[in-house]
C-alpha cells in the first residue's frame, strides 16, 4: 500500500483508502483554522457582515460534523485496530500515544464548544468580534495534534494494519457518515 503523507497528492481520496482520507482531513482542518484566523481580522475591519456570517457558519458546519467524525474514526476504529495489531507485543508506547491523542481530542472539543458559541453569534450577525476567543491557541493545538498524528500515528498504521483491517476501517468511516457504497447504490434492483 502506498501512502503519501502528509497532504495527499491524489485529487480526491475515499473510504477505500482510510489512512489517506484521515490525512486529507488534516488538510481540511488546517484550511478551516486559516479561515478562523482570517475571520478575526475581517471582523475587526468589516464587522459581522455577510461574508463574516457565511465564514462563521461554514467553520461551524465543518467542526460540528467532519472534525467530529474524524475524531470518532480514530478513536472507534483506527486506535483499537492499532492496539489489536500489537497483541502479544509491548504496546505501551502505542497505548500512550493513543491515550495522548484522545486527550487532545477532548481538549479540542472543549475549546471548540466555547469558540462555537462565539462563532454562532457572528453567524447570526449578533457579534462583530471574536476578541474573547483564543483562536490562535485553538489553531496551535490543532497544528500540534495533526503534526503528531502525521509523524507518528499514520506511518505506524501504514506499517501495522493489513489491507483487510484497513477495508474494515474504511467501511466503518463510510457507515459513520451514512454514505452508501457506490456498488450498492448502483446495483440493479430485483
Amino acid at each position: 500500500m502506498a501512502l503519501t503523507l502528509p497532504g495527499h497528492s491524489a485529487p480526491a481520496v475515499g473510504f477505500e483508502v482510510p489512512l489517506e482520507m484521515l490525512a486529507a482531513c488534516h488538510g481540511r482542518v488546517q484550511h478551516q483554522c486559516e479561515t478562523l484566523l482570517r475571520l478575526v481580522a475581517h471582523l475587526q475591519t468589516h464587522g459581522a457582515d455577510r461574508p463574516a456570517q457565511e465564514a462563521a457558519s461554514a467553520v461551524m458546519r465543518y467542526f460540528d460534523t467532519a472534525a467530529r467524525h474524524h475524531h470518532e474514526d480514530e478513536e472507534q476504529d483506527l486506535f483499537p485496530a492499532l492496539l489489536e495489531s500489537m497483541a502479544g507485543s509491548d504496546a505501551v508506547c502505542l497505548r500512550e500515544l493513543t491515550a495522548s491523542l484522545c486527550s487532545d481530542h477532548r481538549l479540542l472539543e472543549q475549546r471548540w464548544a466555547s469558540l462555537r458559541q462565539q462563532l454562532l453569534q457572528v453567524a447570526e450577525g449578533a457579534a462583530s468580534t471574536l476578541a474573547d476567543a483564543d483562536i490562535p491557541g485553538f489553531v496551535r493545538l490543532y497544528e500540534q495534534h495533526i503534526a503528531r498524528e502525521e509523524a507518528e500515528l499514520l506511518p505506524m498504521a501504514t506499517r501495522l494494519l493489513s489491507d483487510v483491517e484497513l477495508d474494515r476501517i474504511g467501511l466503518a468511516m463510510r457507515s459513520r457518515r451514512g454514505v452508501v457504497a457506490l456498488t450498492a447504490a448502483i446495483a440493479p434492483q430485483p
